[in-house]
């Protein structure tokens, strides 16, 4: 492919005429000259780099989003949303998935680096933001997605999540108020801030309703691959199935997320229980899917349209320089959506 010092010597004239030329710089250059460039520009099929031109300012219009995976539904909508709004800022998008390895997600922090992407964001809700640390000293924007950053200000530039614990205590008083008592979890490894909000909120809403959680209802893949965030919807199965073969079984499960629901629904059927007559479920996050599964799963509601729309003008903001409007981080609130998997437990 010809370069730009290959215009200059068909054309005859120096490397700064010709990306005079090509950046519109032209207006007292005169007509000889110009057209000898157009015509040498023309007859090599020179394509100028946008890439090379945003090294050189220093303005890579390019962020990375570093995600568990996006074979997760949750996480795959999320990313075309961010990719989405930043679009309309003139910024592309690339993606990384990480399944949460703090190390690999290191790695494509100072790959991304490298390619002089200084915005990322961060949706693997680590229970600790240090590993990335010398990325933020060394200039990284970093962004928090699904994430509160709970005193990491100094490494995070902004956030957006969901309070997390309320969205657990909303799917508890739930299945509380229908009368449910043996109400378990199901999750995978619980070593993301997420998940330990969810298995807390849950567990204090049990408490605030003078209900003892009880320990061997709740059910953790501590072994699954990374967090299991590619194949929670078998790691539900897998766990309802152990539940439900207890000699005093849950008549409700709150679980992880939507994916690890449908699993639960499943693998509650190979047993011949009936959602919800026998088995009340409630997931999390409300991907497309819970509202045409059968029957249509009650969850809690991200609004992740509106968390992508802010998270991306809140990163690209900081970037630029340019002070937005309201808080750094925020944290919205989570919607119960009641539908057909969730009723009274059988008398």
């Amino acid at each position: 492919m010809a370069g730009i010092k290959d215009v200059a010597k068909r054309a005859g004239v120096s490397v700064s005429t010709v990306s005079n030329v090509i950046n519109g710089r032209h207006a007292k250059m005169g007509a000889r000259t110009l057209r000898k460039v157009q015509e040498a520009i023309d007859e090599l099929n020179y394509t100028p780099s946008a890439v090379a031109r945003q090294l050189k300012s220093g303005q890579i219009k390019m962020l990375g989003l570093v995600v568990p995976s996006v074979a997760n539904p949750f996480w795959g909508t999320a990313s075309q949303l961010i990719e989405k709004a930043a679009l309309k800022r003139g910024y592309q998008v690339l993606i990384c998935n990480t399944e949460r390895d703090p190390e690999l997600e290191a790695n494509y922090f100072s790959s991304l680096y490298a390619s002089s992407i200084r915005g990322i964001i961060l949706g693997s809700s680590p229970v600790s933001f240090d590993h990335l640390s010398e990325h933020a000293k060394n200039g990284m924007i970093i962004g928090a997605f699904d994430r509160a950053t709970q005193g990491a200000n100094d490494i995070v530039s902004c956030s957006v999540s969901v309070d997390q614990t309320l969205g657990a205590r909303l799917a508890t008083r739930h299945l509380i108020g229908l009368g449910h008592k043996r109400i378990g979890f199901i999750s995978g490894p619980i070593g993301t801030s997420s998940r330990t909000a969810r298995v807390e909120g849950m567990r204090s809403e049990l408490e605030k309703a003078g209900l003892t959680p009880d320990p061997d209802l709740i059910w953790v893949a501590s072994n699954a691959t990374g967090f299991g965030d590619s194949h929670a919807a078998e790691l539900g199965r897998t766990g309802i199935r152990e539940l439900l073969t207890l000699d005093e079984p849950p008549t409700a499960v709150f679980t992880v997320n939507d994916m690890y629901a449908i699993g639960i629904c499943s693998g509650a059927r190979e047993l011949g229980f009936r959602v919800p007559a026998d088995l009340s479920v409630v997931g999390f996050d409300d991907i497309l899917m819970a509202k045409v599964m059968e029957p249509p799963l009650t969850t809690i509601r991200q609004p992740v349209e509106q968390m992508a729309e802010l998270m991306v003008q809140k990163l690209i903001d900081t970037l630029e320089g340019v002070e937005g409007d309201g808080d750094a981080h925020v944290v919205l609130r989570p919607e119960l959506m009641v539908r057909s998997s969730t009723a009274a437990p059988r008398n």
